[in-house]
């Protein structure tokens, strides 16, 4: 459990950004359910509740996500069921439990860059961005791939395309951290693999994704794809399964996504 000395619940992001830099021990504040896991002690915690920061809104050629909506909100938004063949609703939907989706914020599990996220894996099978306070805005891929200074991420945003995309994840038990996780996306020609908690954060599968793009289409080249996968990601193990087991698994469930794909309207 973690301890605080102050809460600060400032009206604006200039407020906000500003208590956390004064000092490296101040933390922001999602729905603290990963929080709660550890044993931090944190000076001023900073709960961004006041800043309505909680909406799921459709723009001209984006869909719009504020930090704190919760992965509840992603879940059952009709929005979101409606594009990309429902992808992140499903994807949320097997975390832990519904109490739990209540309070897990989109800015707090996606600023963390955790490896275990299913969120993560599926919002980098679609042409998602990211805006950052400080650091402005950027694909989810660059966000992911480099180090930036302390900041808060304020919104995603999704582009409205009709990229078609499909989602799968590999459990011990239903409700646990995924062992394994995997979502592919298909946008015209241009195929898109991705797999997560391996247990490293989600990775784009370059040369799977080109090997598909580039090649005709049949169960042959599925299977192909799919061995390419895991060969070219690393895996490691911890106490939910074997880097050998990830790596075997991970033709399996790219298989699966890129299957789903073809089949989803």
């Amino acid at each position: 459990m973690f301890t605080l000395k102050d809460l600060a619940q400032p009206g604006t992001l200039d407020e906000a950004y500003q208590i956390l830099v004064a000092d490296r021990s101040n933390v922001l504040l999602g729905g603290c359910a990963y929080l709660r896991l550890g044993s931090l002690k944190i000076n001023t915690a900073i709960d961004l509740s006041k800043i309505n920061l909680d909406y799921i809104v459709e723009l001209a050629d984006y869909i719009e996500i504020g930090a704190m909506t919760t992965f509840r909100d992603i879940e059952t938004s009709p929005l979101l069921n409606a594009y990309f063949c429902g992808v992140l609703p499903k994807a949320v939907s097997n975390v832990v439990g519904v109490q739990f989706r209540n309070v897990v914020t989109v800015g707090a599990s996606v600023y963390a860059k955790y490896g275990f996220s299913d969120l993560i894996t599926a919002l980098l099978a679609l042409d998602t961005e990211v805006e950052l306070y400080n650091g402005g805005r950027m694909s989810l891929e660059d966000f992911l791939d480099k180090p930036f200074p302390r900041d808060i991420l304020v919104k995603l945003f999704i582009k409205k395309t009709m990229r078609l995309a499909a989602y799968q994840s590999l459990r011990n038990s239903a409700g646990d951290f995924p062992l394994l996780n995997a979502a592919a996306s298909k946008l015209g020609d241009e195929w898109r693999i991705v797999v997560g908690a391996r247990p490293l954060r989600a990775g784009i599968a370059y040369k799977a994704s080109k090997f598909l793009t580039e090649n005709s289409f049949n169960n042959e080249q599925m299977d192909a794809a799919a061995r390419i996968a895991s060969e070219e990601l690393s895996f490691g193990s911890n106490m939910r399964g074997t880097a050998e087991y990830r790596k075997a698994m991970c033709r399996v469930l790219v298989k699966r996504a890129v299957t789903e794909v073809v089949q989803c309207k």
